[in-house]
């Protein structure tokens, strides 16, 4: 396209991890996610006594499993989430198995938004969610200091309303 600006984004490691508080966000998070099914199975196992048995292994099978998993995965989960935003884009890293690198220039950032749920006000943090012109959805970096978070929601509506194009 002869004399369109064309920006040439690479896809590399962003620089940025969430804040070390979103490991202890996460760990409350998976704690609850295990704590409701095993107290829902328990009491179960309290009232229905033909299944008692089978209840109260399967509550014990998922609160050893619950419990393996907020001790390991948080960690791991900080280890691998990184984000990163440019002068040209917002680039997002997630993924446990499966990793997903994304990379959404300025020209196609359509909103910003914040978002600081119950646990999060707890813990000090927020989301900062990217919603592009994309199908595939909304970029969301998550456990970022809440403070960062509103900054970075300043500096991204600064820079999109700075680069030029429609977000479409």
């Amino acid at each position: 396209m002869a004399g369109e600006n064309v920006v040439r984004l690479r896809l590399r490691p962003p620089a940025h991890a969430p804040s070390e508080r979103a490991v202890g966000w996460w760990r409350v998070q998976l704690a609850l996610l295990t704590a409701v099914p095993v107290a829902v199975l328990v009491l179960l196992g309290v009232f229905i006594a033909p299944a008692r048995t089978w209840l109260l292994l399967t509550a014990a099978a998922v609160a050893v499993l619950g419990l393996a998993c907020t001790a390991f995965l948080p960690r791991w989960w900080f280890g691998v989430h990184r984000w990163e935003v440019t002068d040209d884009a917002v680039y997002v890293r997630t993924g446990y198995f499966l990793r997903e690198w994304r990379i959404a220039p300025m020209s196609r950032i359509q909103t910003v938004d914040t978002v600081r749920g119950p646990l999060e006000q707890a813990f000090r943090l927020a989301t900062v969610t990217v919603t592009t012109a994309s199908a595939k959805g909304a970029l969301r970096i998550e456990g970022l200091d809440h403070e960062l978070a509103a900054e970075l929601a300043e500096r991204l509506t600064v820079l999109t309303r700075a680069t030029p194009g429609d977000a479409t």
